[in-house]
């Protein structure tokens, strides 16, 4: 079985099909490169061969690079992987370097065959670099493709000549969105850009045509011919010059320094334009080995790449249950989460009936869905036609028996226990004894809240990040009596709204609030000592972190947290721990000057009339005054880190976290944590578990027993294993 064949036809034109054997998409092995750079030596040396049409077999034409190749080189090399590494992308950029150059003589830039690539669907990742060294792209004008290079996204960049072709093609500027952002575009955007040369309606005939009539001068690439001059300027032109300044500054202001990634990429870029291109592609290898060789782009490929892919594909969806697809949800309370869920669900081709107790509530909460469809249109990613199915989809009402033929259910009326459950028993009363009945709650007991129903076995929690349709993350949490069926609707029902799904087991605030409230409170907590608030927030975007903690305590607002802390001292009673004195103190104090967050445009932030941020409060240093000394920035970003990270270490040892995956993928989507890390359990990997657990001691000496050490994380450190040794499932992908 071969991942390439090639057929040579009466008109002399080798056409060579990529299609991976079982497999829905092409993906580049270390074989498979073999046996193309062997069938176009083949062609190149077939007098009979005019020319060379490379295409796929599957309705995509690829979807990038197995990471095992990668693996491989490292491996090979035994002592010096990053020897492996380089070496083994040096003949990838030499395999599509014999593509381009195509047999010509290199001085005369005559005699060579022209080759061309024809796409039928989406090409990312290798799946474009390969086309890039072609002389010519065709794709299938075909709106549901994607186009691109996303590599940035799980920590690395494009390492097969993909860097240095697109800024060689484009300019540093133009193509700095597909390589810095990973953008991603249809085939009519991607030609509109430059990326690609045609759009068709047939692309293989297209390309079939075009190198049977293609002249010596088609085949020479731009960088290839005399004189050649980048487009905008190479670093040192005038225009090239305020290019490259202005890019250096923006990835630093996008990442803080946080993601490496980017950083070689800009690297890459910059000094392989000062040389020839085949210096270039050199240039080009070597920034990419060396963020290969950095722990952090295993880590991102891991957790946002492997891991996330596979909890998709349902790796922790309990065996033997059949397919448990959603086709009518029932939605109650029509506030923003309840609002947020009846959309993504009716985008979904789902039936949703949206539930509230008064029938104004209700339609407001399906106008959330039409407000959302009208901005869809008004930027062209929806039509009316697909407003207006959507819309049909949702039945807004305050009656109950609405709900008869509903198979499952999603609770999202307000966080008080008892009008929880009273909505439980109206609506069990009238749903179909199969139906599952789930909770949004975000921190009340899901055993607690099952009380009040007469199928415990059924009732299960389906948390929501804010804003629903925007945060990826859905964290399903079993309770003590849930049965697998409940976990498999979940699950199924997930996958239907296409985001990413994380089981945990039981316990209050479950595995994501547990977690990222002590960040919240290590930042207050801060603040009450006299740490400069800007010094905390600037530590934690220098972390890789989306918000500060005091951001972030402003946009969920502080009254929430105020709620919080009283339903959980109510609970915890004389076990509530003391040294939340300082931090409820100030939140309280904050709260009862009116200082509720984003929501009243005043909170740790100020704001302006419209509720944009201003700059931090100016009162704050009243009411917390800034010490003379200051602790320096690592001691801070410890404090925020660690705070995080060893809640996510007491929640793996409790047994609410299963799945170490689930624990990285989930901190990352849910709330952002330092996605360069791979999350808590990489980050620990690559601090070092003894060192973890050193750390720990240092700081409860200096700061308190919520930094306490945990007893797995001790046993692991003195034992020298890494959590992903320990806890780690291997899982094969591309990237």
């Amino acid at each position: 079985m071969t991942d390439f064949t090639m057929k040579k036809d009466a008109d002399g034109v080798a056409i060579v099909t990529w299609d991976c054997p079982g497999k829905s998409m092409n993906v580049m092995s270390g074989e498979a490169l073999e046996e193309l750079s062997s069938l176009i030596d083949d062609a190149l040396a077939d007098e009979a061969v005019k020319g060379i049409v490379i295409t796929s077999g599957k309705k995509d034409f690829a979807g990038g690079m197995d990471l095992n190749v990668l693996a491989d080189m490292k491996s090979a090399a035994g002592d010096n992987p990053a020897q492996g590494l380089f070496d083994g992308i040096m003949q990838m950029h030499g395999l599509l370097r014999k593509i381009e150059l195509a047999g010509m003589d290199f001085k005369t830039k005559k005699g060579g065959k022209p080759i061309a690539s024809a796409l039928p669907g989406t090409a990312v990742g290798i799946g474009l670099e390969l086309p890039l060294s072609t002389h010519r792209i065709f794709a299938a004008d075909n709106s549901k493709a994607k186009i691109g290079l996303p590599e940035i996204m799980v920590g690395i960049f494009p390492g097969a000549g993909g860097t240095t072709r697109l800024v060689r093609k484009m300019g540093a500027m133009a193509a700095s969105p597909f390589l810095l952002q990973g953008k991603l575009v249809d085939p009519k955007k991607a030609k509109g850009a430059g990326i690609i040369d045609e759009v068709v309606d047939d692309p293989v005939a297209a390309a079939k045509d075009w190198v049977l009539n293609a002249k010596d001068a088609d085949l020479v690439k731009p960088w290839d011919a005399k004189g050649y001059k980048m487009p905008g300027g190479a670093p040192y032109h005038p225009a090239g010059f305020q290019t490259f300044v202005g890019a250096s500054a923006m990835v630093n202001a996008n990442t803080n320094g946080a993601f490496p990634a980017a950083k070689d990429l800009l690297s890459a870029v910059y000094e392989g334009a000062m040389v020839p291109f085949d210096t270039a592609l050199k240039v080009e290898a070597r920034w990419f080995t060396h963020i290969l060789m950095n722990p952090s782009s295993a880590a991102m490929i891991r957790s946002l790449f492997l891991n996330k892919e596979a909890l998709e594909k349902g790796a922790v969806r309990p065996k033997g249950i059949e397919d448990q697809s959603v086709k009518k949800v029932g939605v109650l309370g029509a506030g923003m989460m309840g609002a947020g869920i009846a959309l993504v669900s009716a985008m979904a081709g789902i039936e949703v009936v949206l539930i509230d107790q008064k029938q104004e509530a209700a339609d407001k909460g399906k106008a959330y869905t039409e407000t959302f469809m009208d901005k869809g249109i008004k930027r062209g990613k929806a039509t009316a036609e697909k407003k207006e199915k959507v819309l049909g989809l949702i039945t807004a009402t305050t009656d109950y028996d609405a709900l008869k033929d509903a198979d499952l259910i999603i609770e999202a009326v307000f966080e008080d226990p008892g009008i929880k459950a009273e909505v439980t028993k109206n609506v069990e009363a009238v749903i179909p004894e199969d139906c599952i009945f789930a909770s949004n709650t975000s921190t009340l007991p899901i055993t607690g809240l099952a009380k009040a129903s007469s199928r415990p076995e059924q009732f299960i929690g389906i948390h929501f990040f804010s804003p629903v349709e925007k945060m990826l993350l859905v964290e399903i949490i079993k309770g003590k009596e849930t049965g697998d069926r409940a976990v498999a609707k979940a699950l199924d029902y997930v996958r239907q709204i296409r985001k990413t799904p994380i089981v945990v087991n039981d316990a209050r605030f479950f595995y994501a609030n547990r977690c990222i409230i002590p960040y919240l409170n290590e930042g207050a907590r801060m603040v009450a000592e006299g740490v400069a608030p800007a010094l905390i927030e600037n530590a934690a975007k220098q972390l890789g972190m989306p918000l500060g903690p005091l951001q972030l305590v402003d946009e969920t607002s502080l009254d929430l947290g105020v709620k919080i802390a009283k339903a959980t001292k109510a609970a915890m009673g004389d076990a509530y721990p003391a040294d939340m004195k300082p931090v409820d103190d100030l939140m309280f104090s904050m709260v009862d000057e009116g200082r509720l967050g984003r929501k009243s445009k005043a909170g740790f932030y100020s704001y302006d009339e419209k509720g944009k941020r201003t700059g931090l409060w100016e009162g704050l240093a009243e009411k917390c005054p800034v010490a003379d000394e200051q602790p320096d920035l690592i001691e801070v970003q410890h404090r925020l880190m660690f705070s995080q990270v060893l809640e996510a270490v007491r929640a793996l040892e409790e047994g609410v976290l299963e799945d170490i995956r689930e624990g990285d993928v989930g901190a990352i989507l849910g709330w952002g944590f330092a996605p360069w890390s791979g999350g808590p359990f990489s980050w620990l990997d690559i601090l070092g578990t003894p060192y973890a657990a050193e750390r720990c001691d240092q700081l409860t000496e200096a700061y308190g027993d919520r930094f306490a050490c945990p007893a797995l994380l001790r046993e692991m450190g003195e034992k020298g294993q890494t959590f992903y040794g320990r806890f780690g499932k291997q899982d094969k992908a591309a990237a």
